[in-house]
């Protein structure tokens, strides 16, 4: 919820805005808990989520996928600070 609040700030209240869930296991509770439907129709938001077995419909999925064979892949870093700076790199590049 505090990610939705905090997205719902960068919008004037009279901007509806659409949040996109895919299948994480985390996005499909949103479905069922008591406070993200009633927060989504007092805000002027709309939650829509993705079909199972439909990751070509998630546009960042593409990006996530080559972020992942190009910058993680096959490495062992030596530290969060070092693997956070290569994901940089990469977004950079």
């Amino acid at each position: 919820m505090e990610f939705c609040r905090h997205l719902r700030t960068l919008c004037p209240p009279e901007v509806r805005i659409a949040l996109v869930c895919d299948n994480f296991s985390a996005h499909l509770t949103t479905k069922r808990c008591q406070r993200v439907g009633p927060w989504a129709a007092a805000n002027n938001a709309e939650i829509a989520y993705t079909p199972t077995n439909s990751s070509w419909l998630n546009r960042i999925e593409a990006q996530f996928t080559a972020l992942r064979y190009i910058t993680l892949d096959g490495t062992d870093h030596v530290s969060h600070k070092e693997q956070g700076s290569m994901i940089r790199r990469y977004i950079i590049w």
